[in-house]
């Protein structure tokens, strides 16, 4: 079993100006992976539903079965940038 850290890895907050900021951030960040986390279940749904004949959601704009597997390739490339992202900033 390996040994507990005997000291924290981070500086405790001590103000409360700092202690309103780092929860400004950690909100800020946690609504930004909310939002991706909704919308890759909504992407992955639509796909779903638009696989199995349901929907025909693209119908409009992307005529054959292929240009509207490619809107949903590139909603989904979108997803991915825009979730690295957020990613991103919460590591740095």
């Amino acid at each position: 079993m390996s040994e507990p850290d005997r000291e924290p890895t981070e500086t405790t907050t001590t103000s409360k100006e700092e202690a309103e900021e780092e929860g400004q951030w950690m909100a800020r960040n946690g609504i930004g992976i909310a939002v991706v986390s909704i919308f890759s279940l909504l992407l992955i749904m639509l796909a779903a539903m638009q696989f199995t004949g349901v929907i025909d959601i693209f119908a409009p704009i992307a005529e054959t079965e292929g240009q509207q597997w490619g809107v949903f390739f590139v909603l989904a490339l979108i997803l991915i940038i825009v979730g690295g992202w957020s990613w991103k900033a919460i590591m740095s």
